[in-house]
């Protein structure tokens, strides 16, 4: 009986240690850690842990010190993180459907562009994400183009400037007659510092979030052609399909509260970015009328363009476009 009692004691002791453990994640994340999107991740990680009862650990990393943002998502499939947030645009061309939440459509807000762009993947169910568990999307305020030495308030203005863009953002700065140049966030405050590029098309918020209101002194107001970006946030399938039920089921929940607080964080940002842009000294250029509506005739091959590519790919462009416009 002791034996009995002893072997049983044995087998605690090496199975109790295994269960507190519980599930233990990684979350990788190039926003730096004082920024509001990178502080809401954390935030989500810390409301997982909570709402599952201590079963679900998340460590996070930031800034990209687990993964790089243009790899992320092949970081998160791969295993190398549980968890990422990125910008789908970094992988230009391998995310079709998603790509159209990203077209110039004249977006008004980060509340705005987070709700179409969940709406479109909820329509949709976009195949491109199958290696994947998607976990929600959400997508900044209108992107405007800022630049460091030269007024832009007019077409003609941009003939000749060299701007930081990336994916659909450098697409627009072309179609206006500028030229871009592919680069990150991460690396655009020193090419503007440097004068590597005259300028970056970027959301209001990244003035301060990126401190980027220290080396641009222009904003132009270029709302009839915003853009916005989409920022996905995905787990790896093997380790999703790996939780409970319950668990999985909490985790939506947390995932449908925070897709809307990202948004509503987008806009708050917006507004503290253009009074940190206006405390520099920075100068905002508003569009006339016939200038707008010049702009927004300039970027519509552009939506045109993705609807044609799209379709050699086997997805309806038009449809996903049609849809978009109508969620305005």
């Amino acid at each position: 009986m002791k034996r009995i009692a002893f072997i049983a004691f044995l087998i605690f002791c090496f199975c109790a240690p295994n269960a507190l453990a519980g599930t233990q994640l990684t979350y990788a994340n190039f926003f730096p850690p004082t920024h509001i999107q990178s502080k809401l991740a954390d935030e989500w990680c810390k409301e997982v842990e909570k709402r599952t009862n201590g079963e679900i650990t998340i460590k996070y990393f930031p800034a990209g010190t687990l993964t790089k943002a243009p790899q992320t998502y092949d970081g998160v499939v791969a295993g190398i993180a549980d968890i990422g947030m990125t910008v789908l645009a970094y992988s230009r061309g391998r995310f079709t459907v998603a790509q159209a939440i990203d077209l110039p459509m004249g977006y008004e807000s980060g509340v705005q562009a987070t709700k179409i762009a969940n709406a479109v993947l909820d329509k949709f169910q976009p195949k491109e994400f199958n290696d994947t568990k998607m976990m929600f999307v959400h997508g900044h305020g209108p992107g405007l183009i800022h630049t460091s030495k030269k007024k832009v308030s007019t077409m003609d203005d941009l003939k000749g400037l060299k701007l930081r863009g990336t994916g659909t953002s450098g697409l627009v700065q072309k179609a206006l007659g500028a030229s871009p140049v592919g680069k990150s966030m991460r690396e655009c405050y020193q090419m503007l510092q440097k004068g590597v590029v005259d300028g970056s098309s970027h959301p209001v918020e990244a003035n301060k979030g990126w401190k980027l209101g220290e080396v641009v002194k222009y904003l132009t107001e270029s709302y009839s052609c915003a853009y916005t970006t989409t920022f996905a946030v995905f787990m790896n399938k093997e380790k999703w399909n790996k939780l409970t039920p319950a668990q999985q089921k909490t985790i939506k929940e947390i995932n449908a509260e925070f897709a809307v607080k990202h948004g509503e964080a987008w806009d708050a940002a917006d507004k503290a970015g253009l009074e940190f842009f206006k405390s520099k000294g920075g100068e905002v250029i508003s569009l006339s009328d016939a200038e707008s509506k010049k702009w927004k005739d300039a970027v519509a091959p552009v939506i045109n363009d993705y609807i044609k590519k799209a379709g050699t790919k086997g997805v309806d462009g038009k449809a996903v476009v049609d849809f978009i416009q109508s969620q305005m």
